[in-house]
């Protein structure tokens, strides 16, 4: 009887508007993808906090890094509390997304299910 393959969930957290820790979290995840290219990934990254300004759709670096990210099968998250905090609407923010109602919430839904946590 063969072993099912495992499946990997890996979860990013990024919450400082911080262009290099940013830069550092899209490297960890491309990494990732390509150390463990013949497993099982599933792969979020969550943004909240402060960091919420940097994933507006009119800076093209991060725009560019998530497009290329989601189409690799990345899910991008993002918080609508931060949303809300820095007045941000939904339609100024990267389209390859998703919007959570809180961020906090879905670290905490993640984790509970056995993902791994990783905050560069």
């Amino acid at each position: 009887m063969e072993e099912a393959a495992k499946k990997y969930q890996v979860i990013f957290h990024v919450d400082d508007f911080d262009e290099k820790r940013l830069m550092l979290a899209f490297n960890n995840i491309v990494n990732l993808m390509d150390d463990m290219r013949f497993e099982e990934l599933e792969i979020e990254l969550l943004v909240n906090g402060p960091a919420i300004q940097a994933f507006r759709k009119d800076n093209q670096a991060v725009a560019d890094r998530v497009r290329q990210l989601a189409a690799r099968g990345v899910n991008i998250m993002l918080c609508r509390n931060a949303m809300h905090l820095y007045e941000i609407p939904e339609e100024e923010l990267v389209e390859e997304r998703q919007i959570v109602p809180a961020g906090v919430s879905e670290l905490v839904r993640r984790q509970a299910q056995g993902w791994a946590y990783i905050r560069p």
